[in-house]
């Protein structure tokens, strides 16, 4: 069969109905949009962190490691194989950019990060592509052994190194960031005379131009690589069409299990990416249990983003901004939230009631809503216990609302085996 034919034939495997895509203009429209309700959200409520410029650049650095698991995730998951092993694989990248990052220097850190996350996705590909094991139970026990292994590594490594302990390296040196001296601090004065409107996109616009590291630079080139090589590109074609269904790409000339290896194989590469950024840019040191969780939030956040990476990087931008909020305003920027959110819910359920006649999951949204404005009437701050729970109820709700429209790979976490259709 010519080439052609082949991809024509994945791509009629891969075909999925059509759904609204926004133009570069609308996504500008979305986010003035974005920053004109928290605008009126700050003006409303008082609370003029929501929307500051060191809020959003925390926020940046907070969403970059979610997201570059998340990318992770979406190259596994698009070849079929459900990637649970994100955290196991951020854990192996974080020792990886300890390691090399102290004795070569932050780049190679790099290096190793990526190297000890496809490590770790090496272990999840032989398991489930070679062997057939079941993609949680590989998930689960990879993030068990890596997270033993890193300690293990670290007593054996840095405990006896100057400055570094069993659980931690030495202090590793930093990457260079990026700022625009004069826009940024032209930005900076118009955002501190808090005029409606203006006075926030400025601080949103001086995020973008002030202390930015050279790896978020490079997590955005490889989500613009992603995009193009999975949906414009044979490549990404076949690949996908590995995780609609494999039977038929197979029958196609597809060699299943080779492009499921591959992908499972960046994904631990990407993962173990955002593990080096929590090592080489967020703390410059490696600590045991450094990433919290993230790789899980990685993975919501790509399910949140249906599987694309539009949505993954928005879905990021969103818990990495909750968790800056949470940290950087504590209960009093978390209280203004409350007002949002019970307006936003209060909105969600009427629309389910009105235009889509779902009257059960309206009321829900509506007495939630109500529930929820009134704490915020009722309270003037958040209790702290509370307030670092804000990512992770962002997460559940955004899941929540999110599940009727989101449509994962046909194929994703199917064992195959290699001439089954035959």
């Amino acid at each position: 069969m010519s080439v052609t034919g082949l991809d024509a034939g994945v791509e009629k495997v891969t075909a999925t109905p059509r759904r609204l895509r926004l133009s570069p203009l609308q996504w500008v429209g979305v986010g003035l949009g974005a920053v004109l309700v928290l605008s009126i959200l700050r003006v409303v409520t008082g609370a003029n962190d929501v929307d500051s410029s060191g809020l959003l650049i925390a926020a940046f650095g907070l969403a970059v490691p979610i997201a570059l698991a998340g990318l992770g995730g979406l190259w596994s998951e698009r070849a079929g194989v459900v990637n649970i092993g994100l955290e196991g694989m951020m854990i192996l990248g974080t020792w990886g950019a300890g390691f090399l990052g102290y004795h070569l220097g932050p780049w190679w850190g790099l290096v190793g990060a990526v190297i000890g996350g496809a490590v770790g996705g090496l272990i999840h590909a032989i398991a489930t592509v070679t062997f057939g094991v079941d993609h949680i139970v590989s998930g689960v026990a990879l993030n068990i052994v890596a997270l033993g292994f890193a300690k293990y590594l670290s007593v054996r490594f840095f405990s006896t190194l100057p400055g570094g302990g069993p659980t931690q390296s030495p202090p590793l040196e930093e990457l260079p960031t990026i700022s625009i001296p004069g826009l940024s601090d032209a930005l900076g004065e118009l955002e501190q005379k808090h005029i409606f409107f203006i006075s926030d996109l400025a601080g949103v616009l001086r995020a973008f131009c002030t202390n930015v590291s050279v790896v978020t630079i490079l997590a955005v080139l490889l989500f613009i690589a992603t995009a193009y090589i999975l949906w414009r590109s044979t490549f990404g074609l076949r690949l996908r069409s590995v995780g609609e269904s494999p039977v038929a790409a197979e029958s196609l000339g597809v060699n299943v299990l080779r492009y499921k290896f591959l992908a499972v194989l960046v994904s631990g590469g990407l993962a173990g990416l955002g593990g080096g950024f929590l090592a080489l840019v967020a703390a410059n040191v490696f600590r045991d249990g450094q990433t919290g969780g993230r790789g899980y939030i990685g993975l919501a956040a790509m399910i949140f983003g249906n599987w694309r990476p539009g949505g993954l990087m928005a879905g990021s931008v969103l818990f990495g901004y909750t968790d800056a909020a949470q940290l950087r305003g504590g209960g009093t920027t978390v209280h203004a939230f409350l007002l949002l959110l019970a307006v936003l819910l209060i909105g969600i359920g009427i629309w389910q009631i009105v235009r889509k006649g779902r009257v059960v999951q309206g009321v829900i949204a509506l007495v939630v809503g109500v529930i929820v404005g009134a704490w915020y009437a009722l309270t003037d701050i958040v209790p702290p216990e509370l307030s670092s729970t804000l990512p992770y109820v962002t997460t559940l709700l955004v899941l929540a609302f999110a599940s009727q429209r989101l449509r994962m790979p046909a194929a994703d976490g199917q064992i195959y085996r290699k001439g089954e259709g035959h």
